[in-house]
């Protein structure tokens, strides 16, 4: 069925309202963003340096959000425990952060629909019967999903960054403790070395450090860290040191044999991730490479043929 001129607009106001629903899931994770880098940097300023008050600080309006979110949620339930370490994967370490998240949420459903109510006698008459059924619906979806789809996207962002880092890790941490160090001297000293070109995992290894000077148990300590890091390097390298402490082997020893099993195993996806390139070029070269040098290869022809039937 052929589209109508009628229907072109509709498609563009559908396309327009996509849009602005994406815009405001964005600007609300952006506003997160920079809330907590101004927090950060309010931190690190001396204590006699005065710190400039703003006429609307961000808490008062970020606690809107947090009672929001409070008020559609049972802080017992196991959702929301699901939710929290989700946002502790994705560098959220916040107690109101799950909270904040779900009243975003909320935020990001009813505002697109005011939006689209608003502005609905403007493109009443160039939507279909059922234009706005189906705009709300779309904007509900969309406004439903892409919260959890940034979500995951910086959790997978995080985890590749440990995935990275954490061969270097072990390789530092081998190098520290066949120094001298104690594991938590070693420990300290990689967060410090890790700071500039991993500085999530350093932070992570950080509050490690943290929670080993406040008195919780090694095993404890490191096996918090590997559910922070959601790697199973992170696991199994929280059993292996628990295993040593337990057995009272080296725990030397034990750090060597596994950094040569993560530059095996880093070796080893960088050689599966060279072999999957030549399957993920395959679309692109049908798409878009082999009609160009078809025509290229098969204009002159065209062209030759053109002029002698012309000819005859």
């Amino acid at each position: 069925m052929m589209e109508t001129p009628a229907q072109s607009p509709t498609l563009v106001a559908i396309f327009l309202i996509v849009i602005v629903a994406g815009a405001f899931v964005l600007a609300g994770l952006t506003f997160r963003t920079m809330r907590q880098k101004r927090q950060v940097n309010a931190r690190l300023q001396p204590e006699g340096k005065p710190q400039k008050r703003e006429a609307y600080p961000a808490r008062s309006r970020a606690s809107v959000v947090e009672a929001l979110g409070r008020r559609f949620t049972d802080p017992d339930s196991q959702e929301l425990t699901k939710l929290r370490f989700r946002l502790m994967k994705a560098g959220y370490y916040s107690r109101s952060a799950p909270y904040i998240f779900i009243g975003l949420r909320f935020v990001a459903l009813i505002v697109p629909q005011l939006l689209l109510l608003s502005l609905w006698p403007l493109i009443d008459q160039h939507m279909p019967q059922n234009g706005l059924l189906l705009s709300s619906a779309a904007l509900g979806i969309i406004s439903f999903v892409a919260p959890s789809f940034l979500l995951d996207k910086k959790v997978a962002k995080r985890e590749e960054e440990y995935r990275n880092g954490f061969p270097d890790m072990m390789d530092l941490m081998v190098a520290c403790v066949e120094a001298g160090l104690s594991l938590d001297g070693a420990v300290q000293r990689v967060s410090e070395e890790l700071s500039q070109r991993y500085p999530h995992l350093s932070d992570h290894l950080k509050i490690m450090n943290l929670e080993t000077r406040a008195g919780r148990a090694r095993v404890e300590a490191w096996k918090n860290f590997a559910d922070r890091l959601g790697l199973d390097e992170a696991r199994a390298l929280a059993t292996m040191l628990r295993q040593s402490e337990e057995l009272g082997t080296s725990v030397g020893e034990t750090l060597r044999v596994f950094a040569a099993d993560m530059r095996e195993k880093r070796m080893l996806y960088a050689e599966e991730k060279a072999l999957a390139l030549p399957a993920k070029l395959v679309v692109p070269l049908i798409l878009f490479v082999f009609p160009a040098l078809l025509v290229i290869l098969m204009m002159p022809a065209v062209v030759r043929m053109v002029d002698v039937f012309a000819q005859t």
